[in-house]
């Protein structure tokens, strides 16, 4: 046994944060991301300081404090300075998505500093930066009206530039409106109490202006986004919620998530909550995403929410003066949308809420009003969604144009099945063409589910096993533990998780601080346990893979496992105890790995399969592991808070 691991890996449900890209119009060959409707910044934060008076103290110490804590920050070291701000400088200010201003004492008998200053101002109105001053031993209304220090220098600079005045003016301008923002003071006390302060309110201003990954060929989004910012009026001062409806696939949480990059920083505090419908369904679920909204909108501050009930008022006490732009992305139950977003009166003035969902009627029933339908893409749009994929070009070859016009017309224009089946179909010869166009001819009405079939019937055999296991057990979960349980199996994650990829079968999603998640389509992920179903439809024991809280019950009370079975997960809807039979692991010779989510397993086993991997069995019951004989193909043992006394001969004595 390789390694031995004493804390639980947990569940990560989180999107990478790239920003929104648009569609090119050209038509050689390159990417659909060539342009983008948001920024993409170089720097998270700028810093403006006046060397002389901060360089060795105070700014020091705040560039230092920001680095630590992940913030991608650029200051400016150069002593030597010429008569006008450089152009490269200028450009730095313009890529970061951030500047603090470090008002100091002589700050403005610096032309340097107040170029800088009159410039990241534009900015914030060209490119909606953020702009965070610091007023060091100053006081504000000196800055504002240009008192004290600030006025003689100003007056200094009216003697030096008496023939460009218009330019001392802009200085004055700027002074005046930076003065005005809101930002931080300090006068007396402990520097680094302050600065870390400061820090720590950075860095969330950095995280809530993080932007979502939309999609790498953004085709059609454009024209769906101009009609849903109609819905949402933006800048007005009432509460509105506004629906995204449609059917699955068709593009619902890709438009959401184009909506929330080009919102977000209008809005006091902004949240994307993900999958509402499957993260309800977990112990705690909708506890947890009350919890999670309250962190991000407080700024990741700890709100203890014991129940739903008391999760709704701390809501209602927190967010009912907030400007806030929330999206619930995928939407299934009324009880969802009465726990999270009940009424706009539980929001501040101006407030949006977002929800998508494959159901209208919820929609209707919680009396939001403004709902936009999501139709599929008209024909050229789906042809050019397809070309991007299948050709890495805005038009299909020449060549291939009419194959292509018929794959349009076989996947129904859905952006899901174009993406898939443009990836499948790439760099493949006419005659691979014609070949998988006739195969989809055999599809009982184009069912988008057995047209998705034909990617995954193109796969290898390891290459399967990679897209199974993460369809029925490891969707969402951290890059990490994935591998692990992957390696464990002797299947190579590097190579079949890229395969995946490329395919579009799967899509790698970033957290906040840098965690990969996997995650894939609902439609996948049920083409998916439907292959796993229909390898024995009546007995779950002769299946591969059982996760199903009702077939995982079944097989180990009645102990009808067989060697087919590979690997079990438990995640049970509500925490219960499962009375497991004595020999209900006999059967399972091939049992490669065992997840316990969240189940309370009680009953003596006397027999754990040779071919175990991967073993994930929190608070696990049993005093000794029952292995018959060999346990050298054990590699990843996590079984925290469990009553293990003994592991038996060949093993590590560790603390679990």
């Amino acid at each position: 046994m390789r390694r031995l691991l004493h804390h639980y890996c947990k569940t990560m449900l989180l999107d990478s944060f790239l920003p929104l890209q648009t569609k090119s119009k050209d038509t050689t060959e390159g990417d659909s991301s060539s342009s983008s409707l948001t920024p993409q910044w170089k720097f998270d934060v700028f810093l403006s300081f006046r060397g002389e008076d901060t360089r060795y103290n105070f700014t020091d110490h705040l560039y230092n404090a920001l680095l630590q804590r992940g913030i991608n920050t650029f200051i400016d070291n150069d002593l030597a300075r010429g008569e006008d701000i450089s152009g490269e400088l200028l450009k730095t200010i313009e890529d970061s998505r951030i500047s603090v201003i470090v008002f100091s004492e002589n700050y403005a008998s610096s032309k340097w500093c107040l170029d800088e200053l009159v410039k990241i101002l534009e900015c914030k109105e060209s490119k909606k930066q953020l702009v965070w001053p610091i007023f060091y031993k100053v006081d504000p209304s000196d800055v504002r009206n240009q008192r004290g220090s600030f006025g003689e220098a100003i007056v200094q600079h009216e003697h030096k530039f008496k023939d460009d005045i218009e330019k001392v003016n802009r200085w004055r301008v700027a002074l005046s409106k930076a003065a005005d923002l809101s930002g931080s003071h300090f006068f007396d006390g402990y520097e680094s109490k302050f600065i870390h302060e400061v820090v720590e309110e950075i860095s969330v201003k950095v995280l809530r202006r993080t932007y979502l990954n939309v999609a790498k060929h953004p085709v059609g989004i454009q024209r769906r986004h101009q009609c849903v910012e109609e819905l949402l009026g933006v800048g007005e001062n009432d509460v509105r919620m506004v629906g995204i409806w449609g059917i699955g696939g068709i593009g619902k949480t890709t438009l959401a998530k184009a909506i929330y990059n080009s919102n977000a920083d209008k809005f006091e505090a902004s949240y994307f909550m993900y999958n509402v419908r499957e993260h309800s369904t977990m112990v705690g679920g909708l506890v947890q995403l009350q919890q999670s909204f309250l962190s991000e909108i407080m700024g990741k501050k700890t709100l203890a929410v014991v129940n739903v009930d008391r999760g709704i008022n701390v809501i209602k006490e927190r967010v009912r003066n907030k400007k806030v732009l929330l999206i619930l992305d995928d939407v299934n139950q009324l009880d969802q949308l009465n726990n999270l977003a009940g009424g706009c009166d539980w929001f501040g003035s101006g407030s949006r809420i977002i929800i998508t969902t494959r159901d209208k009627h919820l929609l209707d029933v919680h009396q939001v009003h403004s709902i936009y339908e999501v139709e599929g893409l008209d024909f050229d749009e789906a042809l050019e969604l397809l070309s991007w994929n299948a050709f890495k070009r805005n038009v299909p070859l020449d060549d291939y144009m009419e194959l292509a016009e018929h794959a349009v017309n076989n996947a129904q224009r859905l952006p899901l099945a174009l993406t898939i089946l443009g990836s499948h179909l790439c760099g493949r010869s006419i005659e691979k063409w014609k070949a998988a166009l006739e195969s989809y001819k055999r599809v009982p009405n184009k069912d988008i589910q057995g047209i998705l079939k034909i990617s995954y019937d193109g796969l290898d055999y390891s290459e399967k096993e990679v897209f199974l296991d993460i369809a029925c057990f490891l969707k969402g979960r951290n890059m990490d533990y994935v591998k692990q349980i992957l390696e464990s199996c002797d299947l190579d994650p590097v190579i079949g998780i890229e395969v995946l990829k490329e395919k579009a079968l799967i899509t790698i999603t970033k957290w906040s601080h840098g965690i990969e998640i996997i995650w894939m389509h609902d439609f996948l992920e049920e083409l998916g346990k439907e292959i796993v179903h229909q390898e024995s439809p009546t007995e779950p024991g002769k299946r591969s893979r059982l996760w199903f809280h009702e077939d995982v019950y079944h097989v180990l009370t009645e102990n009808t496992g067989t060697d087919q079975v590979k690997g079990i997960m438990i995640r049970l809807p509500r925490r219960e105890v499962i009375c497991l039979s004595d020999k209900c692991f006999s059967n399972m010779k091939n049992l490669k790995f065992f997840i316990n989510c969240n189940a309370s397993l009680s009953g003596d086993v006397d027999h754990l399969p040779n071919e175990l991997r991967f073993l994930d069995w929190p608070g696990c019951h049993l005093q000794s592991l029952p292995f018959n004989s060999n346990r050298k193909k054990l590699d990843v043992l996590n079984m925290p808070y469990s009553l293990i006394r003994q592991l038996g001969e060949g093993f590590k004595i560790c603390n679990i």
